[in-house]
Protein backbone atom coordinates (compact mmCIF):
# COMPACT_ATOMS: atom_id res chain seq x y z
CA UNK A 1 0.00 0.00 0.00
CA UNK A 2 1.35 3.28 -0.83
CA UNK A 3 2.07 5.59 1.89
CA UNK A 4 0.17 9.14 1.82
CA UNK A 5 0.09 11.92 4.07
CA UNK A 6 -3.05 10.74 5.52
CA UNK A 7 -2.24 7.23 6.17
CA UNK A 8 1.69 8.44 7.85
CA UNK A 9 0.05 10.65 9.98
CA UNK A 10 -2.85 8.21 10.69
CA UNK A 11 -5.15 11.08 10.19
CA UNK A 12 -8.63 8.97 10.10
CA UNK A 13 -7.55 7.84 13.90
CA UNK A 14 -5.69 11.06 14.74
CA UNK A 15 -9.37 13.02 13.66
CA UNK A 16 -11.49 10.25 15.80
CA UNK A 17 -10.07 10.82 18.96
CA UNK A 18 -11.98 14.49 20.26
CA UNK A 19 -15.47 12.43 21.28
CA UNK A 20 -16.96 15.21 23.28
CA UNK A 21 -19.33 14.53 26.33
CA UNK A 22 -21.87 17.02 25.37
CA UNK A 23 -23.78 18.86 22.32
CA UNK A 24 -22.11 21.94 23.42
CA UNK A 25 -20.16 23.51 20.27
CA UNK A 26 -17.57 24.51 22.93
CA UNK A 27 -16.35 21.16 23.82
CA UNK A 28 -14.45 20.21 20.66
CA UNK A 29 -12.05 22.88 21.10
CA UNK A 30 -11.89 22.22 24.99
CA UNK A 31 -10.56 19.01 23.52
CA UNK A 32 -8.47 19.59 20.98
CA UNK A 33 -6.34 22.03 23.23
CA UNK A 34 -5.41 19.36 25.84
CA UNK A 35 -5.30 16.85 23.29
CA UNK A 36 -2.53 19.68 21.63
CA UNK A 37 -0.64 20.10 24.72
CA UNK A 38 -0.27 16.66 25.35
CA UNK A 39 1.44 15.85 22.15
CA UNK A 40 3.63 19.15 22.48
CA UNK A 41 4.44 17.61 26.27
CA UNK A 42 5.57 14.10 24.74
CA UNK A 43 7.54 16.75 22.08
CA UNK A 44 9.32 18.23 24.77
CA UNK A 45 10.14 14.82 27.20
CA UNK A 46 11.75 13.42 24.38
CA UNK A 47 13.86 16.08 23.18
CA UNK A 48 14.64 16.74 27.76
CA UNK A 49 15.33 12.73 26.79
CA UNK A 50 17.99 14.11 23.57
CA UNK A 51 19.39 16.90 25.87
CA UNK A 52 20.61 14.71 28.51
CA UNK A 53 22.12 12.62 26.50
CA UNK A 54 23.85 14.94 24.86
CA UNK A 55 25.52 16.71 27.81
CA UNK A 56 26.73 13.28 29.03
CA UNK A 57 28.68 13.33 25.43
CA UNK A 58 29.91 16.19 26.33
CA UNK A 59 28.28 17.83 22.54
CA UNK A 60 27.37 21.44 23.69
CA UNK A 61 26.44 22.92 20.56
CA UNK A 62 24.00 20.01 19.93
CA UNK A 63 22.72 20.60 23.30
CA UNK A 64 22.04 23.98 22.79
CA UNK A 65 20.11 23.44 19.73
CA UNK A 66 18.18 20.71 21.32
CA UNK A 67 17.30 23.27 24.36
CA UNK A 68 16.58 25.87 21.31
CA UNK A 69 13.84 23.34 20.01
CA UNK A 70 12.11 23.09 23.38
CA UNK A 71 12.13 26.59 24.61
CA UNK A 72 10.23 27.36 21.27
CA UNK A 73 7.57 24.17 21.77
CA UNK A 74 7.58 25.86 25.39
CA UNK A 75 6.47 29.51 23.71
CA UNK A 76 4.00 28.07 21.49
CA UNK A 77 2.18 25.83 24.06
CA UNK A 78 1.80 29.18 25.85
CA UNK A 79 0.17 31.37 23.53
CA UNK A 80 -2.24 28.13 22.80
CA UNK A 81 -3.75 29.48 26.30
CA UNK A 82 -5.25 32.57 23.86
CA UNK A 83 -6.83 30.28 21.63
CA UNK A 84 -8.94 28.54 24.59
CA UNK A 85 -9.29 32.24 26.25
CA UNK A 86 -11.64 32.56 23.52
CA UNK A 87 -13.89 30.34 25.43
CA UNK A 88 -16.23 32.69 27.82
CA UNK A 89 -16.79 30.83 31.28
CA UNK A 90 -20.83 30.56 30.35
CA UNK A 91 -19.52 28.29 27.56
CA UNK A 92 -16.99 26.32 29.98
CA UNK A 93 -19.79 25.61 32.40
CA UNK A 94 -22.46 24.62 29.57
CA UNK A 95 -20.10 21.12 29.71
CA UNK A 96 -17.95 21.48 32.98
CA UNK A 97 -20.01 18.73 35.16
CA UNK A 98 -19.82 16.32 31.94
CA UNK A 99 -15.87 15.99 33.23
CA UNK A 100 -16.51 14.34 36.49
CA UNK A 101 -13.43 14.08 38.06
CA UNK A 102 -11.30 14.25 35.00
CA UNK A 103 -8.31 17.04 35.76
CA UNK A 104 -5.41 18.61 34.22
CA UNK A 105 -2.99 17.08 37.16
CA UNK A 106 -4.07 13.57 35.60
CA UNK A 107 -1.61 14.08 32.96
CA UNK A 108 0.73 12.11 33.89
CA UNK A 109 3.12 13.41 30.70
CA UNK A 110 3.06 16.71 32.45
CA UNK A 111 4.66 15.33 35.65
CA UNK A 112 7.30 13.14 33.62
CA UNK A 113 8.31 16.57 32.07
CA UNK A 114 8.53 18.26 35.58
CA UNK A 115 10.47 15.22 36.69
CA UNK A 116 12.60 15.05 33.69
CA UNK A 117 13.61 18.79 34.52
CA UNK A 118 13.98 18.31 38.34
CA UNK A 119 10.51 19.58 39.62
CA UNK A 120 10.10 15.93 41.38
CA UNK A 121 7.68 15.19 44.20
CA UNK A 122 7.28 11.61 45.41
CA UNK A 123 3.73 11.88 46.45
CA UNK A 124 1.85 12.45 43.43
CA UNK A 125 2.79 8.90 42.22
CA UNK A 126 0.54 7.44 44.03
CA UNK A 127 -2.23 9.62 42.22
CA UNK A 128 -1.44 7.45 39.21
CA UNK A 129 -2.83 4.31 37.95
CA UNK A 130 -0.44 1.05 38.20
CA UNK A 131 1.23 2.13 34.17
CA UNK A 132 1.44 5.23 34.85
CA UNK A 133 2.80 5.08 38.51
CA UNK A 134 5.58 2.94 36.55
CA UNK A 135 6.39 5.29 34.02
CA UNK A 136 6.81 7.92 36.96
CA UNK A 137 8.52 5.41 39.13
CA UNK A 138 11.27 5.59 36.32
CA UNK A 139 11.36 9.34 35.96
CA UNK A 140 11.82 9.76 39.78
CA UNK A 141 14.71 7.19 39.76
CA UNK A 142 16.64 8.50 36.66
CA UNK A 143 18.78 11.82 36.45
CA UNK A 144 17.43 14.57 35.45
CA UNK A 145 18.50 17.49 33.06
CA UNK A 146 19.53 19.38 35.93
CA UNK A 147 22.31 16.56 36.95
CA UNK A 148 23.74 15.63 33.22
CA UNK A 149 24.23 20.03 33.27
CA UNK A 150 26.38 19.75 36.52
CA UNK A 151 28.12 16.50 35.09
CA UNK A 152 28.99 18.30 31.60
CA UNK A 153 30.52 21.27 34.02
CA UNK A 154 32.68 19.18 36.35
CA UNK A 155 34.29 17.17 33.31
CA UNK A 156 35.04 20.53 31.53
CA UNK A 157 37.04 21.28 35.38
CA UNK A 158 34.46 23.48 36.86
CA UNK A 159 34.20 22.84 40.88
CA UNK A 160 30.82 21.88 40.92
CA UNK A 161 30.85 19.78 44.54
CA UNK A 162 30.67 16.30 45.15
CA UNK A 163 27.04 16.23 47.21
CA UNK A 164 25.73 18.05 44.30
CA UNK A 165 27.18 15.54 41.56
CA UNK A 166 26.39 12.79 44.18
CA UNK A 167 22.24 13.73 45.17
CA UNK A 168 19.55 11.80 45.13
CA UNK A 169 18.06 12.30 42.30
CA UNK A 170 14.71 10.88 43.79
CA UNK A 171 14.66 14.87 45.59
CA UNK A 172 13.80 18.21 44.06
CA UNK A 173 16.62 20.48 43.47
CA UNK A 174 18.08 22.38 46.18
CA UNK A 175 20.09 25.63 46.24
CA UNK A 176 23.55 24.95 46.99
CA UNK A 177 26.29 27.84 47.88
CA UNK A 178 28.46 25.59 46.58
CA UNK A 179 27.16 24.93 42.51
CA UNK A 180 26.87 28.81 43.34
CA UNK A 181 30.52 29.56 43.79
CA UNK A 182 31.25 27.16 40.61
CA UNK A 183 28.60 28.94 38.37
CA UNK A 184 29.71 32.41 39.62
CA UNK A 185 33.09 30.97 37.78
CA UNK A 186 31.18 29.57 34.78
CA UNK A 187 29.80 33.14 34.11
CA UNK A 188 33.18 34.85 34.58
CA UNK A 189 35.74 32.46 32.58
CA UNK A 190 33.83 30.08 30.50
CA UNK A 191 31.45 31.84 27.84
CA UNK A 192 30.13 28.42 26.11
CA UNK A 193 28.89 27.27 29.65
CA UNK A 194 27.47 30.18 30.47
CA UNK A 195 25.65 30.30 27.13
CA UNK A 196 24.17 26.82 28.05
CA UNK A 197 23.77 28.13 31.67
CA UNK A 198 21.30 30.46 29.85
CA UNK A 199 19.74 28.59 28.28
CA UNK A 200 18.47 26.09 31.25
CA UNK A 201 17.60 29.25 32.76
CA UNK A 202 15.36 30.26 29.68
CA UNK A 203 13.62 27.19 30.23
CA UNK A 204 12.92 27.30 33.64
CA UNK A 205 11.45 30.53 32.95
CA UNK A 206 9.32 29.37 30.36
CA UNK A 207 7.44 26.38 32.20
CA UNK A 208 6.98 29.31 35.10
CA UNK A 209 5.62 31.38 32.60
CA UNK A 210 3.36 28.18 31.44
CA UNK A 211 2.25 28.08 34.86
CA UNK A 212 1.33 31.50 35.24
CA UNK A 213 -0.66 31.69 32.18
CA UNK A 214 -2.28 29.03 32.90
CA UNK A 215 -3.28 29.52 36.33
CA UNK A 216 -5.06 33.28 34.99
CA UNK A 217 -6.79 31.45 32.27
CA UNK A 218 -8.26 29.27 34.83
CA UNK A 219 -9.01 31.93 37.21
CA UNK A 220 -10.77 34.30 34.49
CA UNK A 221 -13.01 30.55 33.31
CA UNK A 222 -13.61 29.12 37.04
CA UNK A 223 -13.17 32.21 39.22
CA UNK A 224 -12.41 30.86 42.58
CA UNK A 225 -14.82 27.11 42.19
CA UNK A 226 -12.87 23.95 43.10
CA UNK A 227 -11.27 21.93 40.53
CA UNK A 228 -12.89 18.72 38.20
CA UNK A 229 -10.34 16.83 40.54
CA UNK A 230 -11.10 17.77 43.72
CA UNK A 231 -8.33 20.24 44.38
CA UNK A 232 -8.95 24.03 45.57
CA UNK A 233 -8.76 25.34 41.93
CA UNK A 234 -6.67 28.35 41.14
CA UNK A 235 -5.80 28.39 45.37
CA UNK A 236 -3.71 24.72 44.95
CA UNK A 237 -2.61 26.14 41.04
CA UNK A 238 -1.19 29.32 42.59
CA UNK A 239 1.18 27.72 44.70
CA UNK A 240 3.10 26.28 42.43
CA UNK A 241 3.84 29.72 40.94
CA UNK A 242 7.33 31.14 40.86
CA UNK A 243 8.62 28.06 42.36
CA UNK A 244 11.92 27.56 40.56
CA UNK A 245 13.32 24.05 39.25
CA UNK A 246 16.80 25.69 39.29
CA UNK A 247 17.29 27.56 42.23
CA UNK A 248 21.02 28.28 41.53
CA UNK A 249 20.82 29.68 38.49
CA UNK A 250 18.47 32.49 39.77
CA UNK A 251 20.71 33.06 43.07
CA UNK A 252 23.82 33.73 41.04
CA UNK A 253 22.36 36.60 39.66
CA UNK A 254 22.76 38.47 43.16
CA UNK A 255 26.47 37.57 42.78
CA UNK A 256 27.63 38.85 39.90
Amino acid sequence: MTLTYGSYLRLDELLSLQRPESDEHDEILFIVIHQIYELWFKEMIHELDRLGSLLELDLVPQALNTLKRVLTVLKIAVAQTDVLETMSPLDFLSFRDRLETASGSQSVQFRELEFAIGIKDARVVADFADEERGRLEARLAAPTVWDALLGHLARRGHPIPADALERDVRLRIEPSEGVERALLAVYREDPESAALCERFLDLDEGVQEWRYRHVKMVERTIGTRRGTGGSSGVAFLKRTLFDPAFPDLWAVRSAF
